[in-house]
């Protein structure tokens, strides 16, 4: 049973897909009742599947339409969940997974209990592009290794935007482990968690993106906005759709190639080559030490590598208290 859109005891979906199939098995989700579930908070489980009417009005926050004639991919982003308002797109996907085909995407205008690391929790106003997807991997030891290939892929995406319409390039850059930062201002996340599954790993990647909200530090259009001579302007149906063109050819290269085949764009983009880092570490008489090293890239395990001033090479590993990494960091010698 169908609610009206705006109930307050349900959540407007919007569902399609890029080829026949897709729009088919969105199409058969909207046959079944609450065929999706959802978080306690979107609705008690509810689940409103909205046409006609409503899909006029989602073309007027995200357009549906725009983001799958911008799309080019075989695997990532061909079918879509769109929502004005959730909880949180990770938990969507997540509570999803089995049901939904691999490469889905959530999205959403506004996030209200958006997921971060360490159970960090907030809200995520309208502008933002905010999206979660599905993926699955095999070898446990690269898994730790994606956060940093959809880092890669969202700074390359926005460049892509930006050459594609002969505007300014937008230089984002990585903030180990998974912020991306522009002019020094904090302007994305990422956030990919993972279950254990017949063999696999199903992992789901969450993305957040400030596009147009200049509150409470910057965003992209407002930066455009500064090295354009023009009025102009980035839009999220865009961003997605070059988002996971690049993320699907990062992604084969990771499961054929390894990350090192990555390694050179991604240092490109990072913060942190050269950069020094003081620890505190506590001694065998819980005395606080002062530790000094500089950070030479990434450890195969994913953690950082950083060189001590005794010439020794040493693994950076978070203490999973600190909301600042680099104020929270664990050195860890390697043999």
């Amino acid at each position: 049973m169908e609610e009206p859109c705006g109930s307050s005891n349900s959540t407007v979906l919007i569902l399609c897909g890029k080829s026949p199939p897709e729009v088919e098995f969105a199409e058969s989700l909207k046959r079944k009742d609450r065929a999706l579930k959802l978080p306690e908070l979107d609705g008690f489980g509810l689940v409103s599947i909205h046409g006609g009417q409503a899909e006029c009005e989602v073309r007027r926050t995200f357009c549906v339409e725009k983001y799958m004639s911008a799309l080019s991919t075989e695997r990532f982003g061909r079918f879509l969940i769109w929502s004005p308002r959730l909880s949180s797109t990770q938990d969507v996907v997540s509570l999803n997974f089995c049901d939904l085909p691999l490469g889905a995407v959530c999205v959403s205008d506004i996030q209200f209990k958006g997921r971060g690391r360490s159970k960090n929790v907030w809200d995520s106003p309208i502008g933002c592009l905010l999206f979660s997807f599905t993926l699955q991997m095999e070898d446990g030891r690269i898994v730790p290794l994606l956060q940093y290939v959809v880092c890669l892929a969202v700074t390359e995406a926005v460049k892509d935007v930006c050459d594609a319409n002969g505007l300014p390039i937008i230089d984002i850059k990585i903030k180990w482990p998974n912020d991306l930062y522009l002019n020094g201002l904090k302007v994305g996340g990422i956030l990919c968690t993972s279950t254990y599954r017949s063999k696999k790993f199903n992992v789901t990647a969450g993305i957040g993106l400030n596009v147009d909200n200049e509150k409470p530090s910057t965003c992209l259009n407002a930066v455009l906005q500064e090295l354009s001579s023009v009025p102009c302007k980035l839009h999220r149906e865009e961003i997605l759709a070059a988002f996971f063109k690049r993320f699907e050819i990062f992604f084969d290269v990771l499961l054929t190639q390894g990350f090192r085949a990555l390694e050179e764009a991604y240092y490109k983009a990072w913060l942190h080559s050269g950069q020094r880092i003081v620890i505190q570490e506590k001694d065998d008489t819980q005395l606080v030490e002062n530790v000094s090293v500089t950070v030479q890239g990434l450890a195969s395990s994913g953690y950082l590598l950083a060189v001590g001033e005794d010439n020794h090479l040493y693994e950076l590993h978070p203490d999973g208290n600190s909301f600042d990494f680099f104020k929270g960091l664990v050195r860890r010698k390697l043999v």
